[in-house]
């Protein structure tokens, strides 16, 4: 006697909710996991080996579509071939492939484009033994392979790295591009392999002092790379690295020296104007000229920005890797309060911090940008400065 088939309905797929495989009939199964997020499975047996084939996700394969793509599979098993090794003739893409497509797929999810900057770094950069291989072959052993060198030394950018590897292989089993558990889970697999990660440390990001900047920033304009006009403008306007990486030609106002970033950009969820020092306006006017990319520092690939890692890379090749890109912006801070008179709120905005409580906030309209246009004046100044060590800056607002 034939099994029963179509034994599920619409409602009863869009209310399940308990984890666990939820039957069809015919080999098509519902799979329900514990984060809620529901997928399509066709399962088998041949020779008494259990086979899985992912067949989309859930509701974007409705039931009726699941349905007939259980019913090709039956056919094929029926006929002795096998589903898997034929959704494999199929143009399954890389890892890398399908990495980029899982990102496109998440614009509209994130924060701001330093986010955004990081997920492609880490996909790009830590995960680049993976991005030639086919989804559907990456194994355990691929995925230890590029964490277990840096699980220890690096261990905050080896867990979001993992985590992120995790989310692309969950992306491409949805897909139907891979079948079985996916080899970067953490729990009951990972967690079983690599060893325990030393206790995170949190504090401040470590800092050049301001008094040795002007040595380091000196030989920058010599530098023949993209990264190093990148990494002088970020220390001329103490930006973040994410709001220089992401800047692009838009945002620039060149006649009136202003590099405006949305806030759909900034950490702060808010617009912030940032008046361009004449060696700032330099650079991008500079770039301007030669522009190809929509962004003011691209990147190798077409209409792409520098990689996340360009500035590190650099500070590495420089032997400043002892300090932080991020440290800038407290040397620019320390440097404002050790040897300026320029009031503290100005020093904050300059930074994009929130300034005094939610009251102040409200009646604080405007946003001091020519008494910071001042500031950042003084802070290039000193940046451009003879490294001299004995010779301290004295600026007067």
């Amino acid at each position: 006697m034939a099994r029963a088939i179509n034994k599920l309905t619409d409602t009863e797929c869009k209310a399940a909710a308990k984890p666990g495989m939820l039957g069809d009939g015919g080999g098509l199964y519902l799979n329900v996991k514990p984060s809620g997020a529901k997928s399509w499975a066709f399962i088998w047996k041949k020779d008494g080996k259990r086979n899985e084939m992912g067949l989309g996700a859930y509701p974007a394969v409705k039931l009726a579509k699941a349905r007939a793509l259980a019913a090709e599979c039956r056919q094929a098993v029926a006929e002795g071939r096998n589903p898997i090794d034929e959704r494999k003739k199929d143009a399954v893409p890389a890892f890398g492939e399908c990495a980029d497509m899982f990102l496109a797929s998440m614009e509209g999810q994130w924060r701001n484009e330093k986010h955004r900057a990081q997920w492609r770094m880490t996909l790009e950069q830590y995960a680049s033994p993976l991005r030639a291989k086919s989804v559907a072959d990456i194994s355990t052993d691929d995925v230890l392979k590029v964490l277990t060198p840096i699980w220890q030394t690096k261990a905050e950018t080896a867990s979001r790295l993992r985590g992120r590897m995790e989310r692309v292989l969950d992306y491409a089993k949805a897909r139907g591009w891979r079948t079985g558990e996916n080899p970067a889970l953490w729990r009951g697999h990972l967690k079983n392999i690599l060893p325990a990660r030393q206790k995170l440390t949190r504090g401040h990001h470590a800092a050049m002092p301001y008094k040795d900047v002007p040595a380091f920033i000196e030989p920058l304009p010599g530098k023949d790379a993209m990264a190093a006009r990148g990494l002088e403008f970020l220390i001329l306007t103490a930006a973040r690295s994410g709001e220089v990486l992401g800047a692009t030609w838009q945002e620039m106002d060149l006649e009136n020296a202003v590099w405006t970033i949305p806030a759909k950009r900034m950490k702060s969820g808010k617009e912030h104007r940032v008046p361009l020092s004449p060696r700032a306006l330099a650079i991008v006017k500079a770039l301007h000229e030669t522009r190809i990319s929509d962004f003011v520092f691209p990147g190798q690939k077409q209409n792409r920005p520098l990689s996340g890692m360009a500035f590190e890379m650099l500070m590495r090749r420089m032997k400043a890797d002892t300090f932080t890109v991020h440290g800038f912006r407290s040397a620019f801070r320390d440097w404002v309060g050790d040897e300026t008179q320029f009031p503290r709120d100005i020093a904050e905005q300059a930074l994009a911090h929130r300034i005094g409580d939610a009251t102040e906030r409200a009646y604080r309209r405007g946003d001091a940008l020519e008494k910071r246009r001042k500031l950042m004046t003084a802070w290039a100044d000193h940046c451009e400065s003879a490294p001299v060590d004995n010779v301290i800056s004295l600026v007067r607002t």
